[in-house]
């Protein structure tokens, strides 16, 4: 019948991280978004070989800021949110190997000014972080003064990208 929903939209859920927080899901039925990535960077992860996927919305480069806030909150910072989405994954069986990764935010979106340099400084630590680990950084969408938003289909590796002038697509399956 026309017009009437798939099976397999009436499962979908769609999974929403907020600033400083972090999700991951292999159900082939989820999206996973965030949204409003300013300073805040987004790390978006995929394997493609159990369909598996998850999205870091970091605020902060390190957690000596606030001891206490990243003992109950890691997903806040680089340093110990990174590590915890790994683990998260890998919880779920991810190859760290075939993992495929996709970076966003690190605006400066204070009128173009930010006199903290904080995207800049939570670009610096994602890098770093990743430089110890075998996975694949597919792409970068950093920098400028933009907000964005980012939605990531589990089933498939599909990142969909918006910004306020322009809405892109990526592919992190292969």
């Amino acid at each position: 019948m026309a017009g009437s929903p798939s099976i397999a939209s009436l499962f979908a859920q769609k999974v929403v991280i907020g600033v400083g927080d972090m999700a991951v899901s292999n159900s082939t039925s989820t999206t996973l978004s965030t949204y409003a990535l300013g300073s805040c960077v987004g790390v978006i992860a995929y394997d493609p070989g159990t369909h598996t996927g998850g999205i870091l919305h970091l605020m902060l480069p390190e957690s000596k800021l606030s001891p206490e806030k990243a003992q109950s909150q890691p997903a806040m910072f680089a340093d110990t949110g990174l590590p915890a989405l790994f683990k998260a994954l890998v919880g779920l069986r991810v190859d760290l190997p075939r993992l495929r990764l996709f970076v966003a935010g690190g605006a400066s979106v204070l009128n173009g000014t930010d006199p903290f340099k904080i995207g800049d400084r939570n670009l610096a630590a994602v890098k770093k972080f990743l430089q110890g680990y075998a996975c694949t950084v597919c792409g970068y969408d950093v920098g400028g003064t933009v907000n964005r938003t980012v939605h990531l289909e589990v089933a498939s590796g599909k990142v969909t990208l918006r910004l306020p002038d322009r809405t892109e697509s990526h592919a992190l399956g292969l």
